[in-house]
């Protein structure tokens, strides 16, 4: 038995980010996944990283994490390696970040996405974030796909 799921490819560290809790909030350009309200996603680790250490500002600054603490983030997120299908998080509710936002909101906004520079783009709001019980290793896509994951690996 298994169960058919929208999945979506996370760059690292944001994979391991929105599995472990720390990233509520994802930003797109478009709304990607405003159909999916309600909704569980899958969450696939692609191969690539990130480009660029907003991120990283963000943990250290903004949310003032430890650098040992963001190491022990960073392994988390490695703990079924890449170019697998590791964790679920149910979708919320998807808007638009205006262009002038009060500066304690837009800060709140880039803590809860650890992200900077939120303006303008889609931000979808992620909730319950759940490891698998294993990794499903299985090729990436650039957009939404469905995939399907074996019962005995969901939470």
């Amino acid at each position: 038995m298994s169960t058919q799921l929208w999945c979506l490819s996370f760059r690292m560290p944001y994979a391991g980010l929105v599995l472990d809790g720390i990233k509520t909030v994802e930003s797109r350009w478009r709304p990607l996944l405003a159909p999916l309200e309600n909704q569980t996603l899958a969450i696939h680790i692609a191969w690539r990283d990130w480009e660029g250490d907003d991120w990283r500002a963000v943990l250290s600054g903004v949310l003032g994490i430890s650098d040992a603490r963001i190491q022990e983030l960073l392994d988390s997120g490695e703990r079924f390696g890449r170019g697998v299908v590791a964790g679920l998080v149910d979708v919320g509710e998807t808007w638009v970040c205006p262009a002038s936002l009060p500066e304690a909101e837009l800060q709140d906004l880039e803590r809860s996405a650890v992200l900077i520079g939120l303006q303008d783009k889609h931000l979808t709001q992620l909730s319950n974030p759940r490891w698998l019980k294993g990794p499903l290793k299985t090729r990436g896509n650039r957009d939404l796909w469905t995939v399907e994951i074996p019962n005995e690996l969901l939470p």
